[in-house]
């Protein structure tokens, strides 16, 4: 069976400094790289979102930060400004290997959020990634990066349910922890059969 690594959005931008900091998301980046060689495939994910894209709270006159809205897609979270396309804070984290064997790039669609690397928060728009895993044979996913509450736990519970064999390297994720978010996802993973390592 074929395991491959997927590192999460380790961008700038999740980082401390960021438009959307996630604390210590740095502390993760050296242990990630450590174990990079040990996996048949390494995978990284970025968010690279337009700039005025729907998710952010500049883009709605009466809303504020972190206000839940409803999308045409379900609720969607309105977050600051954050990984617009070409910018320092969609970059990776400066120290982090990007010598991988794939970057999935995802919410570059304007008038749609996506925290999974597998879909689009409509859960049916597809971001191409199941069949490239399944072309290359891989059926075992480690999963680790940033946040543990939101894109992470996203992508887990979608492989999950495609059939995939995955585990979350709990050590080497950060979360956001925003009203219980931390603690809902781990009960949605472990409902999904991920395993938190």
């Amino acid at each position: 069976m074929s395991h491959a690594l997927l590192v999460i959005d380790v961008q700038n931008d999740f980082c401390p400094g960021g438009a959307l900091a996630v604390a210590g998301g740095d502390e993760i980046v050296a242990p990630i790289n450590a174990i990079m060689d040990d996996f048949d495939a390494v995978i990284l994910t970025q968010d690279w979102h337009p700039a005025g894209h729907s998710s952010f709270a500049s883009s709605h006159d009466d809303k504020s930060l972190f206000e839940m809205i409803q999308m045409p897609y379900g609720a969607q979270v309105l977050w600051p400004d954050h990984c617009v396309q070409g910018s320092d804070g969609a970059a990776f984290h400066p120290d982090l290997r990007t010598d991988g064997d794939l970057i999935i790039r995802k919410g570059f669609r304007r008038d749609i959020d996506s925290y999974s690397a597998f879909f689009e928060n409509d859960h049916s728009t597809p971001t191409g990634l199941k069949g490239y895993l399944e072309t290359r044979g891989i059926e075992q996913l480690t999963m680790v990066g940033l946040a543990t509450d939101f894109c992470v736990h996203y992508s887990a519970v979608d492989a999950a349910h495609l059939g995939f064999d995955v585990t979350i390297r709990t050590g080497l994720c950060r979360a956001i922890d925003m009203d219980g978010s931390l603690s809902a996802a781990e009960k949605s993973m472990r409902e999904a059969g991920v395993n938190l390592a």
